[in-house]
C-alpha cells in the first residue's frame, strides 16, 4: 500500500544523467537491488596528512572525511574501496551522498546509485530509461545484420565462436 508521504516522491528511471561535484551530463544506472553508490575514479592517493585525493572525470578532488570498505561485486569477489562523500544532483534534487571509488571502465554507467542514495527520495520506475545502454545497442545492431541475412550472420559469428571452443 502506498501511503501518503510516499505520493510526493519524485520518479526517476532505471538510469538516468546526474550532475555529481558540479560535473553535468553523467550517465548514471539506478540499481535498487545494489545496497551502495558507485562511481568511476581515477589517481586514487591518500597523502602522509591523510587526505584522499582523486580524480572525478577529470577534476582533482580532495577528501578529509572518508573510510575504507569490503565491497563483494555481483560475482562474488571482495574489494577493499574507499568510501567518500559527494554532493550529486539526481533529477531535481541535491543531495550529499556517499560513494565508493572504483574502476568503472568495464562497466556500462560510470556511477551506480544504489537504494541506500535514493531511499525516501524517489520511486523508480523501470520501464524509464535516459540512457539506452551500450550492451542494448550492440544487440540491435546484431539483430538487424541478423535479419539481413541469417546465414552470412552464423557464419561470421555462431560458427567462429564454435570453432574457438
Amino acid at each position: 500500500m502506498l501511503n501518503i508521504k510516499r505520493k510526493n516522491l519524485e520518479i526517476i528511471g532505471a538510469n538516468t544523467f546526474v550532475s555529481i561535484e558540479g560535473i553535468k551530463g553523467i550517465p548514471a544506472k539506478i540499481d535498487t537491488g545494489a545496497d551502495s553508490s558507485s562511481v568511476h575514479v581515477d589517481n586514487i592517493s591518500v597523502s602522509e596528512d591523510g587526505v584522499l585525493s582523486f580524480e572525478l572525470f577529470g577534476k582533482k578532488i580532495e577528501r578529509k572525511e572518508f573510510k575504507a570498505v569490503v565491497v563483494r561485486s555481483s560475482n562474488g569477489e571482495e574489494e577493499i574501496r574507499y568510501r567518500a562523500p559527494l554532493s550529486i544532483v539526481i533529477g531535481s534534487k541535491r543531495i550529499k551522498a556517499f560513494f565508493t571509488l572504483s574502476n568503472r571502465e568495464k562497466n556500462n554507467f560510470p556511477v551506480l546509485i544504489g537504494r541506500k542514495t535514493i531511499k525516501n527520495k524517489f520511486i523508480v520506475d523501470v520501464s524509464e530509461r535516459e540512457i539506452e545502454p551500450k550492451a542494448r545497442l550492440r544487440s540491435k545492431k546484431l539483430n538487424r545484420e541478423l535479419q539481413k541475412n541469417p546465414f552470412k550472420f552464423h557464419e561470421k559469428y555462431i560458427k567462429l565462436n564454435e570453432k574457438e571452443k
